[in-house]
């Protein structure tokens, strides 16, 4: 498995917009849905390589993947 970089919040939403996650609630953190997986990611920036590698992985992605969006 490779290495995940820390990555910008704004970042990390867009790339899983593109494969087809919409935003359902905003706070303190992001909240998004694809209808099955329901995933969290935090306001932070960066978000930390462990807790995004995390994110990844309850999307249903692989870092190689989510990477390759971003």
């Amino acid at each position: 498995m490779s290495k995940l970089p820390g990555v910008n919040h704004q970042r990390a939403v867009k790339a899983f917009g593109r494969v087809g996650f919409q935003i359902t609630r905003q706070g303190k953190h992001i909240t998004m849905t694809d209808g099955e997986r329901i995933i969290t990611i935090p306001r932070a920036n960066p978000v930390n390589s462990f807790t995004m590698a995390g994110i990844v992985k309850d999307a249903g992605l692989s870092i190689e993947e989510f990477k390759n969006l971003l």
